[in-house]
């Protein structure tokens, strides 16, 4: 690293404990950038971030979970010591408090707290506000800020004024997603909020055009200062898979377990593909980050495969650390995640590309542009299980044509979705917005 280089700090968001696709893709990309001689920082907010790679992140966290919770609910403690604060969001602290995710995570609850924490200095969180901004005043100094998303952009106004000739950019990749699940009068608060901080900030960063279409008409700002950069990911060579003759076949579902990413819709389809010829044995294995909020409906799902007489043909792999998820993928024939949502990202699709696993997708969110040019992987009807079920069967029930599809993932991954070609791009747009904020101040 080049202390003599420009400073970037990102300030990426912590999951609570559990495995975040947002910061894990951050990590990957600060990491990467690094060790291409960036001065760059990665500072977590709300929680220490939890990766299966390298952690890079810095030991501090801004506007700590605990603070949030606690001010949110008893307004009076604002008037505590700083000191108090400061230890409030001691990253061990944390780390213990979310353990069990002790601090709310459902966004249709946090509505009140995410407007107090987009309201900045003027809000019931001004000193926290304060403390970031003047640490990086005083401290970092850095060339470009970096945010996650907007929803912890609260403190863009007190920034704009403090350091005005730093360039503030924000990645879009999920911000949607979490003003879905709000509800009134909160929401449309929080939307107002965000479009007002969306118009100061300098460029938004996404992973597809129809995302960046999405959001520029959600936050109202103009479609050409977004900068469209690769979602990639670090890909080691495919371990050998089992391609015992004798082995059933076996699809795979890894991502969070919950209705956004589409786990109802892989039931309906493997209720469907059990019924097909020659699928009698095949068998369903699921995995991820399961929260206390999604708990009941996961549990609703595997009483339907129970109840469809599928027992013994589906298999719950919880969160594994990155050798589990390796394993998972190593013993399955097709992975799919048909998510109800507008997808920006998709990690968990490059991933089992990358492990030599074929992909059937939906058609819609961030999948088209992802994967329409991976022979690896296939494209379906979004919301349509038995159009689903269907695709997978051909696969399935063709058991060298999956493995000739999954072959060519890797490929991939390597030509088009790298952690390398990622950094390439998102260090032209910051040296960009760097050069351009230069040439302003002269």
């Amino acid at each position: 690293m080049d202390p003599s280089s420009p400073k970037v700090v990102f300030l990426t968001a912590g999951g609570a404990g559990m495995y975040c696709g947002s910061c894990m893709r951050d990590n990957t990309l600060v990491r990467h950038l690094a060790a291409r001689g960036w001065n760059i920082e990665l500072v977590p907010a709300y929680t220490p971030i939890r990766t299966d790679e390298e952690d890079v992140s810095a030991d501090r966290v801004f506007f700590g979970g605990i603070n949030l919770y606690l001010l949110q609910t008893f307004p009076l403690l604002a008037h505590l010591p700083g000191w108090v604060f400061r230890w409030l969001d001691s990253p061990s602290l944390i780390r213990r408090a979310t353990a069990n995710a002790s601090i709310p995570v459902d966004a249709r609850q946090l509505g009140e707290m995410t407007l107090a924490t987009l309201s900045g200095e003027h809000g019931l969180l001004r000193k926290e506000h304060a403390r970031f901004v003047d640490w990086l005043v005083k401290e970092s100094q850095p060339s470009l800020l970096n945010l996650t998303n907007l929803l912890i952009g609260g403190s863009i106004p007190l920034l704009r004024r403090r350091l005005p000739d730093v360039p503030i950019l924000v990645t879009l990749q999920g911000d949607d997603l979490f003003l879905g699940q709000l509800t009134e009068p909160w929401k449309s608060a929080v939307i107002a909020r965000m479009r007002e901080l969306a118009a100061q900030a300098d460029g938004f960063l996404t992973f597809s055009h129809a995302y960046a279409d999405l959001m520029a008409a959600l936050l109202e700002v103009p479609r050409d200062r977004f900068h469209l950069v690769p979602l990639g990911i670090d890909a080691a060579p495919p371990a050998p898979r089992d391609t015992g003759t004798d082995r059933a076949p076996a699809l795979g579902f890894f991502a969070r377990l919950s209705p956004e990413k589409g786990f109802h819709h892989a039931v309906d389809a493997f209720l469907r593909l059990a019924r097909k010829p020659g699928m009698e044995r095949t068998t369903f294995h699921f995995g991820g980050w399961l929260g206390a909020r999604d708990r009941p409906f996961v549990e609703a799902q595997i009483q339907r495969l129970a109840d469809g007489g599928l027992e013994g043909r589906f298999f719950h792999h919880g969160s594994p650390d990155r050798a589990g998820k390796s394993a998972f993928f190593r013993g399955i024939d097709l992975f799919s995640v048909p998510a109800d949502f507008f997808e920006p990202k998709g990690l968990y699709v490059l991933e089992a590309l990358a492990a030599g696993v074929p992909v059937i997708q939906p058609a819609h969110g961030a999948f088209p542009e992802l994967l329409s040019a991976c022979p690896a992987a296939r494209l379906v009807p979004a919301h349509d299980p038995e159009a689903l079920a269907e695709a997978w069967w051909e696969v399935l029930s063709s058991p060298d044509r999956g493995a000739a599809m999954g072959a060519l993932g890797p490929d991939f991954i390597r030509e088009a979705a790298s952690a390398t070609r990622m950094a390439e791009r998102t260090a032209e747009v910051y040296r960009q917005l760097i050069r351009s904020f230069l040439f302003r101040s002269r």
